[in-house]
């Protein structure tokens, strides 16, 4: 009898963030496949679960993939964690899934933690639509995209890194109504956390009195 692939949402910043249902299937599989088990382990310690775990990323070999889901197919029980957050939302998973569905094996999702649903949170803008667009690209399409972004009338949320989150506020400041608002998530969920909301010079102005470092989750809210 095959066994089940659970994909599971794993804490962005926060442990404690982890649902007593990820807990519970942790505890209860036969093998953890991890983006990079040095992070996972972190997590894994923190809650005294030793456990089974495979090295699984988005360069690994499908051959690597395969020998998970024959294990699967065997009968064990296998969770897939990223680093933080939930699998195949800008992190490793969506081949591992696809070859899942393509053998006939029961994935199971396990929700939790995001940065996108935290940050959507805590914005205060109607967000029933909005565009979801991950990084912004380094060079190529980077400013066409940005254009865009100020053209649609519905909210977008981007990330970025803290190499380029000033970069990437002053060119929404070049394409943006001055009085049009933004909010930025600065390591949402962990000890430093800041959440800055206003146009885009206020926030911009706020992030250089307190600090550009860390990981952004930014969002535009919509046209009015």
């Amino acid at each position: 009898m095959s066994g089940l692939l659970y994909v599971m949402a794993t804490p962005i910043g926060n442990l404690e963030d982890i649902t007593l249902r990820a807990l519970r299937v942790l505890k209860e599989a036969d093998v953890i496949a991890c983006e990079d088990t040095r992070v996972s382990k972190v997590l894994l310690n923190a809650y005294e679960l030793k456990k089974d775990c495979l090295s699984l990323h988005q360069h690994s070999s499908m051959q690597k993939v395969g020998l998970l889901l024959d294990r699967v197919e065997k009968g064990e029980q296998a969770v897939y964690i990223s680093d933080a957050g939930t699998p195949g939302m800008n992190d490793p998973g969506g081949k591992l899934v696809e070859a899942a569905f393509e053998r006939g094996i029961t994935v199971v999702p396990i929700p939790g933690a995001s940065a996108l649903t935290t940050a959507i949170s805590a914005c205060g803008f109607a967000m029933d639509e909005f565009h979801y667009v991950g990084f912004l690209p380094h060079k190529k399409g980077r400013q066409t995209l940005i254009k865009a972004i100020a053209e649609r009338k519905a909210p977008t949320i981007f990330l970025e890194s803290t190499h380029r989150i000033e970069k990437a506020l002053v060119s929404l400041q070049e394409v943006l109504d001055e009085k049009r608002l933004v909010f930025v998530g600065r390591e949402l969920t962990k000890k430093f956390e800041t959440l800055y909301r206003g146009t885009v010079s206020e926030v911009l102005a706020s992030l250089k009195e307190t600090s550009l470092k860390g990981e952004f989750t930014i969002i535009v809210s919509s046209e009015k």
